[in-house]
């Protein structure tokens, strides 16, 4: 077996980027300093303080204070006590056991190990804090959480349920890793959140449609990380009984889904706030004719103020959602209304200016719904484009401003609000649309410093946004990015991206081998040689271009010299995986770790493509103009050959095409329903034909050459021209650049 070196890759390459968000495109974050976590960073491990520091600093999120300076074996047996017998407290005791369940069997059979989930008011919560030197300030009732870990029996102590389950989240981080010896660190910790309000946005409107299942998922995992918001984004993905025209039949959340999904994640401390787009990003429901008067434009995709049926439709949308979702708060988007003032509302923009006539229509939603009593969300970009118009915004709304690309300002982002007396959540995002697998350096960096900023700012809040624009994301892709989210919500200032990188795949993967992370630093090179190639285009775009079209011919020129060292990262990465899938079969997480793997194929066959593409080009121009030359007809065979033959190039592109149609159906399934599925898919079965097509053409144009023909001529192949005519044919493909189109 190929055993990687797993020394440090650079993760975070220079260089501009472009990942489209509706009709913008980002760049690259500017590289800032990265600030410690309040837990110091780990030293060499070589004595058992030092293994202590180190595994403190692998807590996600990192504590405010721990103090972990030794350890105890764990008994076979460990029992958790809840003597008060709050039904919350006991879930998370329930919680914990299944937790202990997954620990590698052993221990000592004598003797036993007790953990008690304990309330701040109880005389034995006194007692245990006082004796532990542990004050619980203030500051720490609503969340916070602390843990006294001795020899023979630990205390999780909190004053509210929410705190004791954080609690048991952090002990469950401490346990050993599958595999490992079974010891537990000693001391206590004590920790209480940065932001009130954690959550994740999530794109359920534009393709991928999560099964209930994995939205059940998806909140365990958050609520381990502490995240307490989940944010489901609808355009028309959210079905009203009473308005079903556009709601895709399948891919749909109904009235019953919504009931089971909002009592499953009150157990785990997440509360769902609904976001229901209410003036753009509508397309999908103005697209229908029995909406046409209600719309800016025909069939367009912004809700046109001022028309008859535009708030009682929005009035009815919004009454069902309260009734569905007992969450204080509702989403309610108004982001990139780019036909605002191209359709109905024209000479209103034009006398009163585009600003005014957005927030006169957002107060005019806030009104309509004020007996609805919650507080309103709305995406924030408003404040950066018409920062004027906020002043006149009511007070009680809450401004997301959003930005997905730096990794510094965002005080012009943020002050246009907090100036104005309006509360704010900061968006950062994931950096995972229209790309085969998220940005990672672009995300971590835009993360750290636009949470951060909020919080100096007095940022309530903060939304970490994944985006499904080229309707082919898959969210098991999107942890990296989302649970650094989690983590910078809950430490105070800038988060260490380094530290979290260690963290990483230890606390969400349960790995020590450290391949896992390593193969994110991996992709994340990848990644950054597609950067690097400054084509202009995503990830996404390079993954389906025709390399021998006029765009795949430019996008060629600028790739090619980062092709190879492109694909072994992603390939090293693909082995790492491997690596660790063997070392622990009692990986957590298994379909994320697949996914990874189907990211750093997608990345390796952008490379391959470009690659083998050219490959065929440069050596059938070399070919030509010896075809009738008799001393040269092995060589030309051999050549052919390699174009297009059991192992040829054309068959080399068909087949990764094929292997990856059937890896990316078997991820989408894990997590999704099967509806529009068939819309990705279909564009590897077009890839697959048109490889095989070509694969066809050149098989039959060596069959007429083997009977006394000429070859076919370049351009009815589909060829480029990429050498200039006479050059002697090579004894095999050249995998240079191509000098000509």
């Amino acid at each position: 077996m190929l055993r990687l070196d797993r020394s440090p890759t650079f993760p975070f390459p220079f260089g501009p980027r472009t990942g489209p968000f509706a009709l913008r495109f980002f760049a690259l974050a500017v590289l800032v300093l990265c600030l410690s976590f309040a837990v110091p960073p780990a030293a060499p491990a070589q004595s058992q303080p030092q293994v202590q520091n180190q595994l403190q600093s692998h807590l996600l999120p990192a504590p405010r204070e721990a103090n972990l300076d030794g350890q105890t074996d764990l008994p076979a047996r460990v029992i958790v006590d809840v003597p008060g017998r709050a039904p919350e407290d006991q879930f998370a005791a329930h919680d914990l056991e299944d937790a202990l369940k997954q620990l590698t069997p052993g221990g000592s059979a004598v003797g036993l190990y007790r953990v008690t989930l304990l309330r701040t008011g109880t005389p034995e919560a006194k007692t245990v804090l006082a004796r532990n030197k542990l004050a619980f300030d203030p500051a720490m009732e609503s969340e916070g959480y602390a843990l006294a870990i001795g020899s023979h029996e630990a205390y999780i102590v909190g004053d509210t349920g929410s705190g004791v389950f954080y609690g048991v989240q952090t002990f469950k981080q401490l346990l050993p890793l599958p595999g490992q010896p079974r010891v537990l660190p000693t001391g206590t910790v004590r920790d209480w959140p940065a932001m009130q309000y954690r959550g994740i946005d999530d794109d359920l409107s534009r393709g991928p449609f999560p099964t209930l299942d994995f939205q059940k998922h998806q909140i365990r995992v958050f609520a381990s990380f502490k995240i307490n918001i989940y944010s489901p984004y609808f355009e028309n993905t959210l079905l009203y009984p009473g308005q079903p025209l556009s709601a895709p039949p399948g891919s749909s959340l109904t009235p019953a889904e919504v009931a089971d999904l909002v009592a499953y994640a009150r157990q785990y401390h997440v509360t769902i706030v609904p976001e229901q787009e209410a003036f753009g990003h509508l397309h999908q429901v103005l697209k229908y004719d029995l909406y046409q008067d209600d719309a800016e434009t025909p069939h367009g995709d912004v809700l046109a103020p001022g028309q008859p049926g535009s708030l009682p439709l929005i009035k009815d949308w919004f009454t069902q959602i309260a009734q569905e979702f007992p969450s204080p708060f509702i989403h309610i988007g108004a982001d990139e209304t780019f036909d605002l003032g191209l359709g109905r509302t024209h000479d209103q923009v034009e006398q009163q200016g585009y600003g005014p006539v957005y927030v006169s229509f957002l107060k005019q939603i806030h009104d309509t719904l004020a007996p609805l009593h919650r507080r309103l969300l709305f995406w924030g970009d408003i404040g950066d484009e018409n920062p004027d118009a906020v002043s006149a915004l009511p007070k009680d709304m809450i401004a997301v401003p959003w930005d997905y690309w730096d990794s510094t300002g965002f005080d012009k982002l943020i002050q246009p609000f907090s100036k104005n007396g309006i509360q704010t959540w900061v968006a950062p995002g994931d950096a995972n649309w229209n790309e085969v697998y998220p940005v990672e350096r672009t995300a971590l960096w835009n993360i750290q410093g636009f949470i951060s900023d909020g919080q100096r700012l007095g940022s309530t809040g903060a939304l970490t946004t994944v985006w499904n624009d080229d309707g082919e994301g898959l969210f098991n892709m999107d942890w990296y990015g989302v649970l650094f989210g989690a983590a910078a919500a809950w430490q105070p200032g800038a988060s260490n991206i380094a530290n979290y990188q260690d963290a990483y795949a230890q606390d969400f993967h349960r790995d020590p081998s450290g391949d896992i992370n390593a193969a994110e630093k991996e992709l994340m090179a990848s990644q950054g040689d597609i950067v690097n190639a400054k084509t202009g285009m995503s990830s996404d775009t390079l993954f389906w271009l025709d390399p021998w079209s006029s765009q795949g011919q430019e996008a060629s020129a600028k790739l090619l010299p980062m092709a190879q060292d492109l694909r072994v990262h992603a390939e090293k990465a693909i082995v790492l995986l491997a690596q660790a899938r063997q070392q622990n079969f009692g990986l957590g997480e298994p379909d994320a770790v697949t996914a990874m793997d189907l990211g750093a194929r997608r990345l390796d066959l952008i490379g391959m493509k470009f690659e083998l593409a050219n490959e065929i080009a440069t050596s059938y121009a070399q070919i030509l103009p010896h075809q009738h030359d008799k001393t040269q007809q092995k060589t030309i065979n051999n050549q052919l050959d390699e174009i297009s033959s059991n192992v040829g190039r054309c068959q080399d592109l068909r087949d990764a095409f094929s292997a990856l149609k059937g890896e990316y159906s078997q991820v989408w399934l894990s997590e999704n329903r099967p509806n529009w599925l068939n819309n990705v898919t279909v564009r590897y079965d077009l890839a697959i034909d048109r490889w095989q097509q070509r694969a066809n053409a050149f098989a039959a144009g060596i069959r007429d050459w083997n009977n006394g023909k000429d070859l076919p001529a370049p351009a009815s192949l589909g060829l480029p021209s990429v050498a200039p005519e006479g050059s002697a044919p090579s004894s095999g493909p050249s995998s240079g650049p191509t000098s000509g189109r």
